[in-house]
């Protein structure tokens, strides 16, 4: 068994309470292989910025759990080389069984989600109380899921969205103990988070998709002053990337996202985490098709990897500054 403390990991509870009271959320981003952690941690270490590095089911199947929690180590290492000591958090994102948030937690990371959203009220209750208990032995933080996001990211699917519902989130946090909450009011997983129909178009014919359900947000900030509120589905998939990887080759029909400008008011308020997973993807795979189509006898992956790298980068620290918020908070 492995600490998340011998690796130089943190847990999200001084992470979420600064942010509450700051402002601000903390940036919450996948990674699958070296060059997204790379990116990651050079982006929060120019822009002084927390960081929570998440693992989906699908990094698990392709990296491997012991690859992904010594990257992570190297994380912390690379972060100080770098030049700064950023907070470091390793995250379990939708974590659907508490057989998987034991084993992540007895593998060094620092906090968990579980995912029982799906299940009936009553057993997403126990199911996520215990694995709260577990957790909580060990000083690990626990993140629960209130809702459903509908979309496609990874092996979470849900074809409609459920709204969270105020009413349930005081009597939810108090019969399990989670230490955040992930609610849904209008996020969605995947590139595609929205459809045709649900939209409206403007001049240029760009989808615009419907806002965000703050007076969900709000009541429940009402409800729960003060606890930490959790958007997934977060990317807010920026033109320019899709466009580059259809100018490129790609096929990404109807591709819509969160506008940013949302996101930084969710950050404001209770919204003290944001998921983003798809943009990374998006950015990454503009640069790499640019890179092919401009260099078709390129062959080594450094050659094609190392400007996606960068192209990363420079979106992340883009989100730290004008949509989250936390550049400068570490």
């Amino acid at each position: 068994m492995t600490s998340y403390k011998e690796l130089g990991l943190v847990n999200t509870t001084d992470m979420f309470k600064k942010a509450i009271d700051g402002g601000y959320a903390i940036p919450a981003y996948n990674f699958n292989n070296m060059e997204q952690l790379q990116a990651i941690i050079q982006a929060c270490v120019e822009t002084r910025s927390p960081v929570i590095l998440q693992v989906s089911k699908g990094a698990r199947d392709y990296a491997n759990i012991n690859l992904l929690r010594n990257m992570a180590r190297g994380a912390v290492e690379y972060a100080k080389e770098l030049g700064c000591e950023i907070p470091i958090t390793l995250h379990l994102d939708h974590g659907d069984s508490f057989e998987t948030c034991k084993e992540c937690i007895d593998n060094g990371f620092s906090s968990v989600m579980i995912d029982g959203s799906h299940f009936p009220y009553d057993e997403n209750v126990a199911l996520t109380r215990k694995v709260v208990e577990y957790a909580h032995a060990r000083n690990v933080t626990v993140e629960g899921e209130l809702g459903v996001l509908a979309g496609i990211e990874d092996d979470v699917v849900a074809e409609k969205s459920t709204y969270t519902k105020p009413e349930e989130v005081e009597d939810f946090v108090g019969k399990t103990g989670v230490d955040s909450l992930a609610i849904s009011i209008g996020t969605s997983h995947g590139a595609n988070k929205f459809k045709p129909e649900q939209c409206t178009r403007n001049a240029d014919g760009v989808l615009i998709p419907p806002p965000l359900r703050f007076d969900i947000l709000e009541e429940i900030e009402k409800r729960l002053p003060g606890f930490p509120i959790v958007l997934h589905g977060s990317s807010s998939v920026p033109v320019e990337y899709v466009t580059k990887i259809q100018q490129y080759g790609g096929s990404l029909k109807d591709s819509v996202g969160i506008p940013e400008e949302q996101l930084r008011k969710a950050a404001k308020l209770a919204v003290c985490k944001i998921n983003i997973d798809s943009d990374g993807r998006l950015a990454m795979t503009a640069s790499i098709r640019e890179t092919m189509a401009n260099k078709p006898g390129e062959f080594d992956p450094r050659k094609y990897l190392g400007p996606a790298r960068e192209t990363l980068k420079e979106m992340y620290k883009k989100k730290n500054i004008d949509v989250l918020g936390s550049s400068g908070k570490a």
